[in-house]
C-alpha cells in the first residue's frame, strides 16, 4: 500500500513539474491567440470594406466570416503547437481524417447547399428584390443565405429554397432586364376588316401611359381560329415587374375591347351547330341520302306531301 501511494505521489510530482515547464508555452500560446483573433477581426472588416462596391451585400459578409474564421483557425493550430511542441498540425490532420470523412457524409447536403450559396452570391443570377420563377414558385427574392434562399410569393407567402436546387435547376428572371414584352390574343369576326382591327388596337397601344414607344407595340395575324382570326398584339413595359404588368394589361385589353366594339368590330366567340337526325322519313337508315337534320328538300318535301305524310 505504501509503495502505491509512493508511485502515486511521484506521478504527480513529474506532472506538476510538466505543467511548470510548459506553464510559459501556454501564457504565449494564450497571447498568440488573442493576438490572433484581434487581427481576424481586423481582416473582416478589411475585406468587407474593399469588396462592398463589387459584390452584394450578403456575399461581402460571407468573405468576411470566412476570412476571420480562416485566421482564427491557424492562430488556434499555432497557439497549439507553441503550448504542446510534441503536437504539430500533422497530428490534428491524421486525428481528423477518420472523423472529416465521416463529417463530410454526414454533412453532404449542408455542404452543397454552402458551396452552391456562394456560387449564387458570386455569379449573381439574380438578386435581392428581383422577382424570379423557379418551378411551381414565383415571387420576389428576399434574402439570399449560404444554406437557402427565400422568396416571397405575390399573395403573401414565404418559400424556402435550397441553394444547391436552385444553382442547379432552371429558373426565369422577369426582372433581369429594365423592359419586358407583353402580348395578348385578339379575336375578330371572320367578316371583319383586319386592317382596320390592327389599326385600332395599335392606336389604342401608342395612346396609353405606361408602354414603351421603343420597341413599338405590334399586331400580328397568328391564326384563323374556329371562331374567326386570331391578332396577337405584343407592346414592352418599364419596369417589368409583376404588378406593372397586371396594371398595363388590364388597362389595354379594357380599352382595345371598348374601341374595336364602338368601331363594330365583331368580338366572337367559339359557337356549336347541333343537327337533329329525323328518324321518321323513309330514307333513314340509308346513308346515301339520309340527312342529318337539315331541312327537307323541295322534291322530298313534294313527296311526303304526295303519300299524305304531310297536311
Amino acid at each position: 500500500m505504501n509503495i502505491q501511494l509512493s508511485i502515486a505521489y511521484e506521478r504527480l510530482e513529474q506532472l506538476g513539474h510538466e505543467a511548470l515547464r510548459l506553464l510559459p508555452g501556454i501564457g504565449i500560446a494564450i497571447v498568440i491567440f488573442i493576438l490572433f483573433l484581434f487581427v481576424a477581426r481586423w481582416t473582416r472588416r478589411l475585406v468587407q470594406h474593399v469588396n462592398e462596391r463589387r459584390f452584394h451585400h450578403n456575399l461581402v459578409t460571407v468573405l468576411g466570416r470566412m476570412a476571420q474564421w480562416g485566421i482564427i483557425l491557424v492562430g488556434l493550430l499555432l497557439a497549439i503547437t507553441i503550448a504542446f511542441p510534441s503536437f504539430t498540425p500533422a497530428n490534428l490532420i491524421s486525428a481528423l481524417g477518420i472523423t472529416g470523412i465521416a463529417i463530410g457524409f454526414a454533412f453532404k447536403d449542408i455542404f452543397e447547399n454552402f458551396l452552391a450559396g456562394i456560387l449564387i452570391l458570386i455569379t449573381e443570377p439574380f438578386r435581392i428584390d428581383d422577382q424570379i420563377i423557379f418551378g411551381a414558385f414565383e415571387g420576389t427574392v428576399e434574402t439570399i443565405e449560404t444554406r437557402a434562399t427565400m422568396i416571397r410569393t405575390y399573395d403573401g407567402r414565404l418559400v424556402v429554397i435550397p441553394n444547391a436546387e436552385l444553382f442547379k435547376g432552371s429558373f426565369i428572371v422577369n426582372t433581369a432586364f429594365p423592359t419586358r414584352r407583353l402580348e395578348y390574343d385578339v379575336t375578330i369576326g371572320n367578316g371583319d376588316d383586319i386592317l382596320k382591327a390592327k389599326d385600332i388596337m395599335l392606336g389604342v397601344l401608342d395612346r396609353l401611359p405606361g408602354i414603351e414607344a421603343e420597341p413599338a407595340p405590334d399586331a400580328l395575324v397568328i391564326e384563323y381560329a374556329d371562331s374567326g382570326v386570331t391578332i396577337r398584339i405584343r407592346w414592352w413595359i418599364k419596369p417589368p415587374r409583376r404588378a406593372d404588368a397586371l396594371d398595363i394589361r388590364d388597362q389595354v385589353l379594357s380599352a382595345v375591347k371598348a374601341e374595336l366594339t364602338r368601331n363594330g368590330i365583331d368580338l366572337p366567340y367559339p359557337t356549336h351547330q347541333i343537327l337533329l337526325h329525323d328518324q321518321t322519313e323513309d330514307t333513314d337508315g340509308d346513308r346515301a341520302r339520309q340527312r342529318e337534320g337539315w331541312p327537307p328538300s323541295r322534291e322530298t318535301t313534294v313527296s311526303h306531301a304526295s303519300s299524305g305524310k304531310y297536311p
